[in-house]
């Protein structure tokens, strides 16, 4: 259990040994862990790229956002870096039922010495300000336009939050950090592949200090991140030409020949069916071709 005194990041770890990257920076990390802090996957491979833009935003306090396709490990991603700095993380997923008064806070009949009395409580967005908590927004650009002008005050440098039904300013804890994730970096759903995906503010984007695109895997990574997460499918054979078959569905959605492709997370769930049935065509189907009109 982290103790609840300890509020700033208290060592320092060399990303070379616990990330793996040719690198001799050393970044911050907190000694113990904590309930909010994310389990450790051993089996995640991270990207070099993202994984430096993520420690940035950990170690200098930077606004990161991940873009990419579905099915890349965007939230994944920032979850497994924060779990190997002991950082506690919280997730919000902006989907359309996310109001202003979820973010910000709203007041609330309790009881108190048997007595009902309205107070206010505070929503996610104050209640993370004023912890050593990263606070992750997952499809960022999904957020209604109310939703987003309230994250755009805690995106600028000194980050206040003014709370009007309190009269209250609240400012930033210096271990708070801000992240989201996106499909489409606030374009809209340009592909048609993201359904109520809306465009952003431009002013909202500019707000971001680092914004960086997580892609698909080398085949080779792909094939072990599969066979990591289904360990009793041992014939790598098999898993190259499943990989195989996913990139094609890839390089077709990009040609504008299907309507849909395969992620790592659509290739995984193939894997695991193919354990369930023992027939890889059946499990092909039922993983992904019934997924077509």
């Amino acid at each position: 259990m982290h103790n609840p005194t300890i509020t700033q990041p208290d060592r320092l770890i060399s990303v070379r040994e616990v990330f793996g990257i040719a690198t001799e920076l050393k970044v911050h990390a907190f000694a113990e862990r904590e309930d909010h802090v994310p389990e450790v996957d051993p089996a995640y491979r991270f990207n070099p790229d993202v994984t430096l833009a993520l420690l940035a935003g950990f170690e200098r306090d930077r606004r990161v956002m991940v873009q990419g396709l579905h099915g890349t490990g965007k939230s994944s991603h920032i979850e497994q870096v924060a779990a190997r700095l002991n950082w506690p993380c919280v997730r919000v997923n902006l989907d359309g039922h996310i109001s202003r008064l979820d973010l910000v806070g709203k007041d609330a009949v309790v009881l108190r010495d048997g007595q009902q009395v309205t107070e206010f409580q505070e929503g996610i967005v104050p209640w993370a300000l004023q912890r050593p908590v990263a606070l992750i927004f997952d499809e960022y650009d999904a957020g209604r336009p109310d939703v987003m002008f309230v994250i755009q005050r805690i995106l600028e440098r000194d980050g206040k939050f003014t709370l009007m039904d309190q009269n209250r300013v609240i400012h930033p804890h210096r271990s708070f950090r801000l992240f989201a994730t996106a499909n489409t970096v606030g374009l809209g759903n340009l592909s048609g592949l993201y359904h109520g995906a809306q465009r952003l503010n431009h002013a909202q984007i500019d707000r971001w200090n680092i914004v960086a695109s997580l892609n698909y895997l080398p085949r080779d990574e792909e094939v072990a991140i599969v066979q990591a997460r289904v360990p009793g499918l041992a014939d790598r054979s098999l898993v190259e030409a499943m990989v195989a078959v996913a990139e094609l569905t890839r390089r077709g959605f990009a040609a504008g020949d299907l309507s849909t492709l395969m992620s790592p997370r659509t290739v995984i769930s193939w894997a695991e069916n193919v354990e369930i049935f023992r027939d890889p065509a059946l499990a092909f189907r039922l993983t992904f071709v019934n997924k077509f009109d």
